[in-house]
């Protein structure tokens, strides 16, 4: 786990470095929105495509589901009565409660459980995020962020308009063929192989340049710090004991639990800036969030792994 952790960090630190040297006259901001639009248009797809395509399907995704909603809503729950105990101002508390929710299950997760467990993970993280997370954001975290938050637009986008997207249509694709039984032709398998390969250096690229210590401010640290409680700590917990009462086997339970175990995830930042949530705040919860990762998510595994055969597990 730390030598996968040397190596997504290094890959990282890469874009941060861009950040602050802009080669070719080009912002961190540029240079990340054309990244991810080639990784969410193109790449994503192909590798939600060639993984589903061949994955076991069935159970298993329902049961990601029941612990990805449950872990969310959960973390949610617990930084609401925390907003509601030190009555927060709206605006700050619809960003937190984005931060310690929402984990950054697939642009972290995805490098990180694929290099830790190996290429058999990906199934698990694709199926978390598409199955659970994503769509928990798309309803309850667009719910929250226009609750405490401002409406921008003239007229509100129609939640359901976020699911007629690339690599949802790409998994509703790769699940047909997968059930009725359709073998992928040797040439297709092979391109949708080689454009999976560039995700995880390019998420990891794209995820240091999303991160800004210019975020971080003294006076946001006593809003941060209940985020990374529940975000690092209570929300591991929770799906730790969730996931006793599902009956996964020893390594898909350490996995999905782990890829929960992931901080904030950077997508919630466009939550903010939309409905005019506290992006400062959010964007400082993502940086603090990914750099304590470095140490938690070493610790999360030891204690997975290490309970691999104790009662929780079996």
């Amino acid at each position: 786990m730390n030598s996968t952790l040397i190596q997504m960090t290094l890959i990282m630190v890469c874009g941060t470095v861009w950040r602050f040297a802009r080669p070719a006259g080009l912002s961190a901001e540029q240079t990340r929105q054309v990244l991810t639009t080639v990784v969410y248009y193109l790449l994503l797809p192909a590798m939600v495509l060639e993984v589903l395509w061949t994955a076991d399907i069935g159970l298993h995704s329902f049961q990601y589901t029941l612990l990805g909603v449950g872990s969310i809503v959960a973390a949610m729950f617990c930084l609401w009565m925390v907003g509601a105990l030190f009555r927060f101002e709206d605006r700050r508390l619809g960003a937190m409660m984005l931060a310690a929710a929402f984990p950054n299950v697939t642009y972290l997760g995805l490098p990180v459980l694929e290099q830790t467990f190996g290429s058999w993970a990906r199934s698990v993280v694709i199926q978390m995020d598409l199955f659970a997370a994503t769509p928990l954001l798309f309803t309850a975290g667009l719910m929250v962020a226009r609750r405490y938050g401002e409406e921008t637009a003239e007229k509100p986008r129609s939640v359901w308009l976020f699911f007629n997207a690339p690599p949802f249509w790409a998994a509703a694709v790769a699940v047909i063929l997968n059930i009725n039984g359709v073998v992928a032709p040797v040439w297709l398998f092979g391109v949708l192989q080689k454009l999976s390969a560039a995700v995880v250096p390019l998420m990891l690229f794209s995820l240091g340049l999303a991160l800004s210590w210019k975020a971080v401010t003294v006076r946001n640290i006593p809003y941060v710090i209940p985020v990374i409680i529940i975000k690092m700590a209570l929300m591991p917990l929770f799906a730790m004991v969730l996931v006793g009462f599902l009956p996964m086997t020893g390594e898909y339970r350490a996995a999905a639990v782990l890829d929960l175990s992931m901080p904030s995830m950077v997508l919630g930042i466009v939550f903010c800036d939309r409905y005019r949530l506290d992006s400062s705040l959010y964007a400082m919860a993502v940086t603090v969030t990914t750099a304590i990762s470095l140490i938690t998510l070493p610790f999360w595994h030891s204690v997975l792994m290490g309970g691999t055969s104790s009662h929780w597990f079996l």
